[in-house]
């Protein structure tokens, strides 16, 4: 019983970690490089890095909240919950801007439709991860 338990829980690290990872490197990729993303969201000048850094430095303050419930997804259990709702709440945003999007922002809206493509597929494995750690 204990190796299938910890198996789950392994599993579970693993989609955490994943999804961490992603939002991570796109919060660096922000960061760092913020004039290469500039395009994708319509906007530009020195403004728009600066704008687009912002959205790297909110994805890093997003993910302050996986490195617990890696490590230890069944004893956090009420974090991994915020974690979830978090991926919610930005599903839920994008989709709002997306649906909203006026006619003419045709870039803008296929970067948004990527985030939100991502944040579903990360709302389902964040709650196959939450599941499959219920006690």
């Amino acid at each position: 019983m204990a190796s299938r338990i910890d198996k789950r829980i392994w599993i579970a690290r693993a989609l955490i970690a994943l999804v961490f990872l992603i939002n991570v490197q796109c919060a660096l990729q922000f960061i760092l490089w913020p004039g290469a993303y500039t395009g994708a969201y319509q906007v530009e000048g020195a403004s728009a890095e600066v704008m687009v850094r912002t959205v790297g430095i909110c994805f890093l303050m997003w993910n302050a909240t996986y490195p617990p419930i890696i490590a230890r997804p069944a004893r956090y259990r009420m974090l991994f919950g915020v974690v979830i709702a978090q991926q919610v709440i930005g599903l839920a945003g994008e989709s709002l801007l997306l649906a909203t999007l006026q006619p003419g922002l045709e870039v803008l809206a296929g970067s948004i439709a990527r985030f939100v493509a991502f944040d579903a597929a990360g709302l389902v494995l964040l709650a196959v991860a939450f599941v499959i750690t219920a006690p």
